[in-house]
């Protein structure tokens, strides 16, 4: 029987990624991600697999991301009990994320559901709750990074560093069929290297095919040292500060918040910016801060540059809601750092909501923003902005610093695709929005790889692998169109028309125009609405 693989996430978009491998012996998931981005995407989290979970034999997990592991708990509520191969630090990350999750999903739902029943709709449940969690984490058992291990009939797997955050790993699956081994490595998400925070990226070479990673595809980036990436970053404290209000600093919980405290610290040890008091203010970051400070150690510097996070007089870890409410009462300069790295959930789109309009205040993005989330909109220069159903103006300083990304760039990618040659059959390009997906196919068909060997597949394609070519495969329908996949849905539209509403009506001359124009929209709703094909996406929890 020929392999099958299909693509259950991250076709398309940047976040879900979930593959599924059939060999005829066994079924495997690499990864099984959660979707974030617009609010049509994620729907597809509470919608069922389109699979069945009690025929999955085993996960293989390259890291601890939500976009990889956020769906693990919910694997194992609708049947999976197979084992979930990972390495130790991703284990030890992935037993706090994902009762993290869990206890969001569960406060989300229950603010959800009080909403719910005052507006007359029906209750819903959390995707997963912090016991399901809880129990997955006991499926897990952990690889060494360059060993093989027998994860399924005929199935082997090996575990090269990924340098792309603590315990990520790229997973070479070799399977035995009736034509010889077959060989399919997929990349993770990759590293750019050069980082004292994690080691360079590493991989096998001679694969028969390769599933690569494209978030930043069509791009280069500035790389730069470490001494380079502090003195960036102490400018931006400087400038902060000099704005006269706080800092804040939507980051991601894991890897981003350790890296930016450990910078942080360093910058105000060695005078290059003002003191102030941290607050980590995300309980998660603090779990991970401490997974950091006993298994961060990087092999190619042999220094655990972690190990002096702890709280202290001027870092200061709130764990309780009710510490991170005190911060409303401070004013000057001082720094929050707090989830989501996006600004689509957590404890940081409260504080946004509170410092947006403000002049002095200052946000500073440092990672990647996905299509359809707040971060992205306030990245491309939004006036104002809907948090939490309230019209929010954006009067603080939004500022990017794109040198603590754990992704590789275009030329990164390349160049470490090139070091797997030959890749004797397909290269699969995913975990990229559209135009980094067409982006690194150019730039790898320059570089030498067949065109007609790249593929980017779409959301729950199927292909037939062989020894040394793939075919896409007759299937279903997808759970989504493509385009809807990688583009802000109609919620977004919905929240940009009704502040761009609001911002008409205040700007008209007279209550009278004001009259006008809300008699006009209100003919324009009377007009028939073409209802068009099929039904509504489930409702998602945000």
């Amino acid at each position: 029987m020929s392999l099958k693989l299909t693509f259950h996430g991250a076709a398309g978009c940047v976040t879900g990624f979930c593959a599924r491998l059939e060999t005829g012996r066994a079924t495997l998931l690499i990864d099984c991600g959660m979707f974030q981005g617009s609010k049509t995407l994620k729907a597809l989290n509470y919608e069922p697999f389109p699979f069945e979970a009690s025929k999955i034999d085993a996960v293989l997990l390259t890291h601890a991301h939500i976009d990889h592991s956020g769906l693990l708990p919910k694997l194992m509520k609708a049947g999976f009990e197979g084992p979930i191969f990972a390495t130790a630090a991703t284990r030890d990350l992935c037993g706090v994320m994902l009762p993290d999750a869990g206890s969001i999903q569960e406060s989300e739902v229950r603010q959800l559901n009080r909403r719910n029943q005052r507006r007359g709709r029906d209750q819903v449940e959390p995707i997963y709750t912090v016991r399901d969690a809880v129990r997955t984490t006991e499926l897990f058992e952990r690889v060494k990074l360059g060993e093989s291990v027998v994860v399924a009939p005929g199935v082997t797997a090996t575990y090269w560093e990924a340098g792309h955050i603590l315990g990520a790993a790229s997973i070479e699956v070799c399977v035995e069929t009736e034509e010889g081994p077959v060989s399919i490595l997929f990349s993770g998400d990759i590293g750019p290297g050069g980082r004292d925070y994690s080691a360079d990226p590493e991989g096998p070479a001679g694969v028969d095919h390769l599933v690569l990673e494209s978030t930043y595809g069509d791009r280069p980036r500035l790389l730069v040292d470490p001494a380079t990436r502090r003195k960036m970053l102490a400018q931006e404290l400087n400038d902060a500060h000099e704005a006269g209000g706080p800092l804040l600093i939507p980051a991601f919980a894991v890897e981003r918040s350790q890296e930016l405290l450990a910078d942080i610290l360093a910058i105000m040890a060695d005078g290059h910016a003002p003191e102030a008091d941290i607050f980590l203010d995300s309980p998660l970051a603090i779990e991970a801060t401490e997974v950091f400070r006993r298994r961060g150690w990087n092999r190619a510097t042999d220094v655990n540059p972690f190990q002096g996070l702890y709280a202290n007089d001027r870092l200061k870890f709130l764990r309780e809601p009710w510490e991170s409410d005190r911060l409303e009462r401070l004013k000057g300069w001082h720094i929050i750092l707090a989830a989501s790295g996006m600004c689509d959930a957590g404890r940081v789109r409260k504080h946004l909501k509170r410092l947006l309009w403000q002049r002095q205040a200052t946000v500073l993005l440092s990672g990647y923003q996905a299509v359809g989330t707040l971060g992205r909109i306030l990245e491309e220069g939004a006036e104002r902005v809907r948090i939490q159903g309230e019209d929010v103006r954006v009067r603080a300083r939004i500022r990017s610093l794109d040198v603590y990304s754990g992704h590789a760039d275009a030329d990164g990618l390349v160049a470490w695709a090139q070091a797997r040659a030959p890749v004797g059959g397909t290269v699969f390009l995913a975990h990229g929005e559209p135009p980094a997906l067409e982006g690194l196919r150019g730039r790898l068909a320059a570089a030498g790889f067949a065109e007609d060997r790249l593929a980017i597949p779409s959301l729950d394609e199927r292909f037939v692998i062989l020894k040394g070519q793939a075919a896409a495969d007759a299937q279903g329908k997808p759970r989504l169109a493509a385009a809807a996949v990688s583009r802000p849905d109609w919620h977004n539209q919905r929240a940009a028309f009704l502040l761009d509403l609001d911002g008409r009506i205040e700007l008209a001359g007279s209550d009278e125009a004001r009259s006008a124009m809300i008699r006009r929209l209100r003919a324009a709703l009377e007009e028939p609405v073409d209802r068009g094909q099929g039904a509504d996406a489930p409702a998602s929890v945000t």
